[in-house]
């Protein structure tokens, strides 16, 4: 695989795909949503978030809203970047496996 295309063990993770891929859309998102569209609990989400944010692959954020601390997430742009690597290598696995299918 070349190397915009590889995989990333600590994207792979299902509960991290699913992180990624939700960040990946916007431009940053708010912990309870991601919570929710990933189906975790905080404490897992924070887990996971976590080991993201250690790779430099999300960035995390608080702000007041409402007299309310509010934890916000986004993709780094060296997030960006690998997550966007970690879908190419499986696209191309997804292809390869296709083609091999079709012989």
């Amino acid at each position: 695989m070349s190397e915009t295309a590889h995989f990333d063990p600590v994207i792979h993770p299902p509960n991290r795909l699913q992180i990624c891929a939700m960040l990946a859309a916007v431009s940053s998102a708010e912990f309870a949503a991601v919570r929710d569209g990933v189906g975790v609990s905080d404490s897992v989400l924070s887990k996971h978030v976590r080991q993201l944010e250690e790779a430099g692959y999300v960035k995390i954020e608080k702000a007041t809203v409402a007299s309310r601390v509010r934890t916000w997430l986004k993709l780094t742009p060296e997030g960006r970047r690998a997550f966007a690597a970690h879908l190419a290598a499986l696209e191309r696995l997804v292809a390869e496996a296709g083609a091999a299918a079709g012989r």
